[in-house]
């Protein structure tokens, strides 16, 4: 159709409705696209195959998806403001400090009904650093520990294991055996000051400024024998046998194992559980307080509690979840009968986690110290 216009007023006036009319056409249309859009920050080699991509065809939402390696990092961001992200997953304890900081957001608990899968124990537990559970919901958890290449480590200190097996890293006795089949520690001062401290028999959170000398002093001694600052790379290093020894995440160990297997590799990895108790941690999901994407951050954390979706991120990371009760059935046999998966009341018992000890701005000074030391060797 041919529109006839009688003036040039006429015309000027027409085409300012349809420029006028397109840019509202175009605001309406990105802010529908604004809608289906989630920022999520979660930790490396932490979810499985299939995870984002059914949520992303089951709503229709595009997610984009962020890794990290320590905690250090997250706070970093969190701090700054304006992230950007929607979802974080940073480490309970660190959870707690931020909480205190206003940085996360309180949860409309209306809008996840699947938090009733949620184990009461353990959501006993976070209630400790988030009082109500009014911020903070299960991730996965599990416990720094030692993983081996157990063949490796066998044939270089020539014989059996010690009846500690923190021994493995922390004595130099132990450890300058191991250097020459490569020895690896998380890059985390979070991480290794209280592995350290736990070894001498410290509060893995500890207040006193002695304490860090003693695990510096520590530190200091087996340094000249580790080979790799490592907290996710270790993985493929030890599942390939470039590594015998390292401390890491329990989860991430059972990972090397599995790709060990699944590439016949040849390397026998397993996942140690010290006699005298690893150091637990629970990683939890949170909505930052300047989150752009507030209600489908809800439907990502409700998706996640699904039994099946849960089952999931277990069967693939080797992690524990949040909602075992309800997800069992959906846990692979292997994984569920994976005794440094899923640990004995025992080994349980053994477990340290934070008791009344959280985080503070002056013990991570002191973490970073030390580990900034024993790092640079200096």
């Amino acid at each position: 159709m041919k529109l006839k216009f009688r003036s040039c007023s006429a015309l000027a006036t027409v085409a300012a409705t349809l420029i006028s009319s397109a840019a509202l056409l175009w605001g309406t249309s990105a802010a529908a696209q604004g809608t289906k859009v989630l920022n999520i920050y979660n930790w490396s080699d932490y979810i499985a195959d299939d995870t984002i991509a059914n949520f992303e065809k089951e709503t229709g939402i595009k997610v984009r998806y962020d890794n990290f390696d320590n905690n250090e990092i997250v706070h970093a961001k969190l701090v700054a403001g304006k992230t950007g992200y929607d979802i974080v997953v940073p480490t309970s304890n660190w959870a707690a400090l931020q909480l205190s900081a206003g940085l996360f957001t309180p949860l409309d608990r209306s809008k996840i009904p699947n938090l009733k899968n949620l184990d009461a124990p353990l959501m006993a537990q976070l209630a400790s650093v988030d009082p109500g559970n009014q911020h903070l919901v299960p991730w996965l958890w599990g416990y720094t520990t030692v993983g081996i290449n157990v063949d490796k480590v066998k044939k270089a200190i020539g014989g059996e294991l010690p009846a500690n097996v923190w021994d493995l890293i922390f004595k130099p006795e132990y450890v300058s055996k191991l250097r020459s089949c490569g020895v690896s520690v998380l890059d985390s001062a979070d991480e290794v000051v209280p592995a350290a401290l736990h070894y001498l028999g410290k509060p893995r959170v500890s207040r006193n400024a002695a304490d860090y000398n003693a695990a510096l002093a520590l530190l200091k001694s087996i340094r000249p024998h580790v080979t790799l600052f490592s907290s996710s790379g270790y993985i493929n290093d030890m599942a390939s046998g470039s590594i015998c020894l390292a401390l890491g995440w329990s989860g991430d160990i059972n990972i090397a194992r599995q790709r060990a297997i699944d590439n016949k590799t040849g390397q026998n990895i397993q996942a140690l559980v010290p006699s005298t108790g690893g150091l637990l941690f629970f990683d939890v999901m949170a909505i930052p307080a300047d989150a752009p994407n507030v209600e489908n951050a809800y439907k990502f954390i409700d998706y996640i509690l699904r039994p099946q979706v849960n089952a999931g991120l277990t069967n693939k990371v080797f992690y524990p979840n949040g909602t075992y009760a309800v997800s069992k059935p959906y846990i692979n046999p292997a994984v569920a009968n994976n005794s440094s998966v899923f640990l004995s009341a025992a080994d349980m018992g053994k477990m340290v986690g934070f008791a009344d000890q959280q985080l503070t701005n002056e013990i991570r000074r002191n973490q970073n110290r030390v580990y900034t030391a024993f790092k640079t060797g200096m």
